[in-house]
């Protein structure tokens, strides 16, 4: 299975107020999962105009998830 697909973050990240767009595809086969994500150029408004970045989501064996976003602001 895979897709792919869009989210608008609306909040505050780092102490930073705003919104983006993250890109994603994600896919899973058998108990392998993977996700990743990709902020869109662009997509920054108010004090997070200008951010970019990459994130992923990580499931462990009990279903936890992991999430992570690493990004730059400016």
């Amino acid at each position: 299975m895979a897709y792919s697909g869009f989210e608008r973050f609306d909040g505050t990240l780092g102490g930073r107020r705003g919104t983006f767009v993250l890109g994603h595809v994600a896919t899973a086969l058998g108990g392998e999962r993977s996700l990743d994500w990709t902020v869109l150029p662009d997509s920054g408004t108010g004090e997070l105009a200008g951010i970019q970045g990459r994130g992923t989501i990580e499931v462990d064996d009990e279903g936890v998830h992991t999430y992570t976003l690493e990004y730059e602001v400016g």
